[in-house]
């Protein structure tokens, strides 16, 4: 993802050159140092799978459903995961109601990649039977506040709503083998999805020439940038994937240290959420 389409327009020219210059002086107008993160809290929702996000001023809602379905015929010891994001009017003047627009497609892609190349969700443990039934999960990340860095606060809500899901218990059986029981709640506890090294992503934003970076950019802060990538870590603090968008070049050793930081930050967080889940 590149510059936010509109974001300049919204900040005016002369809080753009300030921005510039606090970054050279490697000040923030928020008052955070470049490598700062802001403040951020995850809270669940009554409903299984369901996780607000706020990072700063920005808020995120996501929720994770699941169906049984068909397995794809070439994956039929699988089930599958669907990423859908929406941008809410209501969080950004610039956001229209309607089909999902550049933004959000992209924000989708980012969170789809992010966790299929991690291989966060075991697919293969959503088989109920193979070739016959399969848990078809949904998960979707509706953006309610923009205040910037919507990747990264739409990943940890995402990520955060896999973890706090629960599927029905399935059982079994029939005379030929194949009849497919879903239990209520009511009757059996929901079992929790078989997850590996979620990611969370971490996102910079590059100044004056790619010579300025920054960790985390606030709305007016993505106005006048020059570029940013996102570095998606695991728990473990393993790169899952890089996402360079349009702009400003940026050097091998500049990619490299926002790569550390992203791992150190992305490990902590995780843990923080866990924790979190847990309690």
């Amino acid at each position: 993802m590149g510059v936010p389409k509109g974001a300049a327009a919204v900040v005016s020219a002369n809080e753009c050159d300030f921005i510039l210059a606090a970054v050279r002086e490697e000040q923030r107008v928020d008052g955070r140092k470049p490598f700062d993160y802001r403040s951020w809290d995850v809270s669940f929702g009554r409903d299984e799978g369901t996780a607000e996000v706020q990072l700063g001023n920005t808020r995120v809602l996501a929720s994770v459903s699941a169906a049984l379905t068909l397995p794809f015929p070439d994956r039929p010891n699988e089930g599958s995961l669907a990423v859908f994001t929406e941008l809410a009017p209501m969080a950004d003047p610039r956001f229209v109601p309607g089909r999902p627009g550049e933004e959000a497609i992209e924000l989708g892609r980012i969170i789809d990649r992010g966790l299929r190349e991690s291989h966060a969700v075991d697919t293969e443990s959503l088989c109920v039977v193979a070739g016959r039934a399969a848990w078809a999960l949904r998960l979707d990340v509706r953006v309610m506040d923009n205040d910037g860095n919507l990747v990264d606060a739409c990943c940890l809500a995402a990520v955060a709503a896999l973890l706090a899901f629960r599927r029905p218990e399935v059982t079994v059986g029939g005379d030929d083998g194949m009849q497919v029981v879903v239990h209520p709640t009511h009757e059996r506890d929901p079992v929790p999805l078989t997850v590996h090294n979620l990611p969370l992503a971490v996102t910079f934003a590059f100044f004056n020439d790619g010579n300025d970076v920054v960790m985390d950019p606030s709305f007016k802060e993505e106005a006048a940038q020059a570029g940013r990538c996102t570095v998606l870590v695991n728990a473990v603090g393993d790169v899952c994937s890089v996402q360079k968008g349009s702009g400003v070049g940026v050097s091998l050793n500049q990619l490299m240290r926002c790569s550390r930081v992203a791992a150190s930050v992305a490990q902590h967080m995780l843990k923080t959420l866990t924790d979190k889940v847990d309690n």
